[in-house]
Formats: C-alpha cells, structure tokens, sequence
C-alpha cells in the first residue's frame, strides 16, 4: 500500500496524537497517585483487525503486551456493539499482571467499526492475600488477587453495575478504583471521538488506508534496520536472583537469530516455570522482545504492529517466559521483565557492539504498603517502582536514578506521596559511586527511605539484581548490587531479602538501596 509521504507523516502523527491524549485524560482524571502521579498507565489505538496502529509513549511492558488483551476481547466477544467497553486482568486470557487492568473498546462511526481504543493502568490493590496484591511468597496467582477474564464493564455504554459491584467487593480500597477504572473509560471514550473526528476530516476509507500504510511503513523500516544487522544467532544466559518461594539463580537464556530482513528469539534452555511470582507470562515475553527490537534498531520508527512483523519469539510451554496456570505471576511482569530485556540485548551487544550498552540496573524494585490511614479513616494501599542507575554506553556514561527498560514512570512526589499516605520520606537521594567503573561509567542507583506513621502496615518488595549485579561490557566493570534493609527505632538494621513480605509499626523505616548501572569499557582507559 502506498501513500505520498507528507499524508502519510500527517495522519502518523494525528493516529499518535490520539493515543497521547487519551493518556493525558486518563492520568488527570484518575484518583490515584499511582496513575496520576507516577504515570503507571499505556493507551493505544487498533485498527479493525485489532493490529496496533499507534501508542502513546508510555510504559513498554504495558504497550508490547496490550494487542494481545484485544485480542482476548475479540475472541470471547466477537463483534463489539457502539459503547462497549471490555475489562481483563488475566495474565492467561490476555492479560499481564493482576493489578495492571485493561478496557477495550470498539470505535465506530455510525454502524461502521473504525477501530479500538485500548488503555491500561495498574490499580494499586485488586485483592489477594495482602495490600497492592504483590505477594512475595505468592505460589499461586488466586494469592495475587482479582483474576478478571475478559468481561463487559459497559454495555451500550451503559455501566454494568453487576460487575461494578463484584470489583469493588474484592479491593481494599473502592473508591479508589472506581475512580480509576470510570478514568480509564473517559480515556477511551475521548479516543473513541478522536479517531470520528479524524475520519470526519480525511473520510473513512483514506483512513483506513493511512492505517494501513503506516504499519506498512513501520514494517519497512525495521525490516531495513534488521538487514543492516550481520546474519547469526547469538546467544546470552543470565539469572534472577531467586523467586521468592526458594528457588535461586532461575536461568534465562536466548538464541537470537538474525536472517535478512527478519529476527527471530529462542528462548529454549530457560529454566522452567517456577513456584514463586517471577513466572512471566508469554505476552509479557513478547512485550520485552519487541521493546528490545525497536531498542536495536531505530526507536522512531514507529511502534505498532508493522514494526513487529519481522520478529518471531518462541518460548517452551510451561517454561519461566510461558507458564501455565495456575502460576503466580506478579513479578513475572515487572521483574522478569527487565531480565528478558538484559538477556535479549547481551546477545545482541555480539553483533552491535557499538550500539548496545552495559546492564542497566534490571529491576523496578517494588515497594508495596497498606494498612490502616487513622487521618481518613479508611484502608490505604501505596505502590511505587524506584529508580535506579543506566547502564554506561559505548560513547556515553548511564544516567544515575533513571527508571529504565520496561518501566517508565515517574518517581511519586514527595509532597503528594505524604498527602496521600501515612508515611514519610525521610531519604531520598542518589547512590552515590553504585555505578560500575568503566571508560564510560555506569549511572548510579538511588538511596529510598520511607518511614511508617500509622499503627502498623504490611510491607511487600518485589526487587532483583540483589545477589548477582548489572554486568559491564567490553571490560567494564558491574554496577553495585542493590540493598534491602529495615531500620528499626533503636537498633541496627535489619537486612532484608529481594523479595519478602512482613509488617511493619510506627517509627520503622522502609530502605531500598536500588543497583546501579555496569560500566563499558576498561576503567582507566580514555577514547581516542
């Protein structure tokens, strides 16, 4: 399909700008600090077939992930009525995680169906066997909470108050997630009016053919950055530090296949699904595959499902990367995640050694707290992913507290995070020499404390790169490994494990060291 090349940029940029705006409605209208503070949420728009056609920049597990949720809806619904909208959750029917909900919904013009508007966001508790159901020990997902198959939110756009009532009854805060999820449907009615309008200006049928030739396009493009790329496979193995239920150095590796214009990732040899929380689930593979792609060759090129064309991703049924259930899998997406990414990108640094940069610090480092807020009276639920520091690049040193990979939200402010939780940030500071040393050196990690105000509350942290640092490249030395503590009123600190769930009272502080960034390049040698 061809389109002269200035319609074509115009209507890319107006199918993105969709997305980006819905996004902007999402997080302003949102109750959460999560959503509206730290940006833990993606949108996307889909063309008839359910093929991605453009994002918002947002959160790259969410976005790689998030074709395969409409997929799920089309599948059990089949065709979508005007004002529709379809909620899931379930990591086995289209989903990532339990907390990160998505809402699909179908975009028509009359009677005629122009697309989908997609958007989802992490609510920060749907139930399960402790505040921001992230469990640590979790060794089965009914422990990680709500699991929502693919189900109607609203029909006729009229809201089912059937299933609005059996979320509500099954998180510790629901007025929180009403107000999250009602968000989430205005994004996606603004998107809906959006692409009408976008079809008003152009006409139907030259957007569905500008629909089709931007993925067109994106196909192109990457199938040139994969061609100038040498021919081979090449292979990387790495580990996470343990999964949380007593298994350690669980094993990842990747056979990266370059041919032509095509890349094709083996993920045969990966240890197999295991009983803690890091098993991640097959889309949540193909997530980080495609964000590692796009990483590799040209990150302009537009990410939609033209660009992911040329990848194939194969990973053994029942393995870590594609579990069956009933495996748990809360850190599956925001743990094992980065680890794919580091294991994808090692095999590559072979072929692109000029291109690919040392380890990052390849975790989100969780922290999870809910309890009992004695100022409103009501059960509160606090998560946030901490920074940390970026691996060095070959002409480059890392950026130091930087959320990186897989994540890309923002830090919660301060005074936001005090006026929305009985807790207080009494350390925030970067880690200072955490990155590994190296011609170009490693950008540093970040130093978190956060002590407890209210009576008592339980604590859960999801984190890696604790036992085995982010690696340096081409002689570069590792990024200090992270560091878990508890600091108790009187008394040292109390180390704690990457992964652990426990309670804690007033006056107990909350520290998580995250790692810094490897280094590139023998320390002490300078570039010509």
């Amino acid at each position: 399909m061809t389109m002269d090349p200035v319609t074509l940029e115009v209507t890319r940029n107006a199918l993105a700008g969709v997305a980006e705006e819905a996004g902007v409605a999402l997080r302003r209208t949102a109750y959460s600090p999560n959503i509206k503070e730290r940006v833990d949420c993606s949108t996307a728009i889909f063309d008839p077939r359910g093929d991605l056609v453009a994002q918002a920049e947002h959160i790259p597990v969410h976005l790689g992930s998030m074709p395969a949720s409409v997929a799920a809806a089309l599948e059990v619904f089949g065709e979508l009525q005007p004002g529709d909208q379809v909620l899931l959750s379930d990591p086995f029917a289209g989903g990532t995680h339990l907390p990160d909900w998505t809402l699909v919904a179908p975009i028509h013009a009359g009677r005629e169906l122009l697309g989908f508007a997609a958007n989802r966001a992490h609510h920060a508790d749907v139930g399960g066997s402790v505040p921001g159901s992230m469990p640590a020990g979790a060794m089965e997902i009914f422990a990680e909470g709500l699991r929502i198959p693919p189900v109607k939110l609203r029909r006729g756009d009229v809201e089912d108050r059937d299933v609005v009532a059996l979320l509500l009854a099954n998180t510790r805060t629901p007025r929180e997630r009403l107000g999250d999820v009602r968000a989430q449907v205005g994004a996606n009615h603004l998107a809906a009016e959006r692409l009408r309008e976008l079809a008003d200006a152009l006409g139907v049928d030259l957007l569905f053919e500008a629909m089709g030739a931007v993925q067109d396009h994106a196909e192109r493009a990457t199938r040139a950055a994969i061609a100038a790329i040498r021919n081979g496979t090449y292979v990387f193995e790495d580990v996470m530090d343990d999964d949380g239920a007593g298994s350690v150095d669980v094993a990842i590796r990747a056979a990266v296949t370059v041919h032509g214009d095509s890349l094709s990732i083996d993920f045969e040899g990966t240890s197999p699904q295991v009983r803690g929380s890091i098993n991640a689930p097959f889309a949540v593979t193909v997530s980080c595959c495609a964000y590692a792609l796009r990483a590799l060759t040209d990150p302009e090129i537009p990410a939609n499902a033209g660009s992911y064309r040329p990848l194939e991703v194969r990973a053994p049924k029942g393995s870590l990367l594609n579990p069956e259930p009933p495996a748990a899998v809360a850190a599956g997406n925001v743990e094992t995640s980065q680890r794919i990414v580091d294991v994808v990108l090692g095999a590559m640094a072979q072929a692109l050694p000029d291109r690919v940069p040392a380890a990052s610090q390849g975790t989100m480092n969780n922290v999870l707290i809910g309890g009992f807020d004695e100022r409103t009276g009501r059960p509160f639920t606090y998560y946030e992913t901490v920074a940390g520091g970026q691996g060095a690049r070959p002409h480059a040193d890392g950026m130091s507290g930087v959320h990186t990979h897989m994540t890309n939200t923002l830090n919660t402010p301060v005074e936001a995070f005090e006026m929305a939780y009985p807790l207080r940030v009494v350390e925030y500071r970067l880690r200072d020499g955490s990155g590994g040393r190296g011609r170009h050196r490693g950008g540093d990690g970040i130093t978190r404390a956060i002590e407890v105000l209210a009576e008592r509350v339980t604590v859960s942290l999801l984190t890696e790169r604790r036992r085995h640092p982010p690696w340096g490249l081409a002689g570069g030395e590792a990024g200090a490994p992270g560091r878990n503590s508890l600091l108790l009123p009187a008394g040292d600190p109390r180390p704690l494990p990457s992964k652990a769930t426990f309670e804690a009272t007033r006056g107990e502080v909350i520290v998580v060291e995250t790692p810094g960034g490897g280094g590139f390049g023998p320390p002490g040698v300078t570039s010509a």
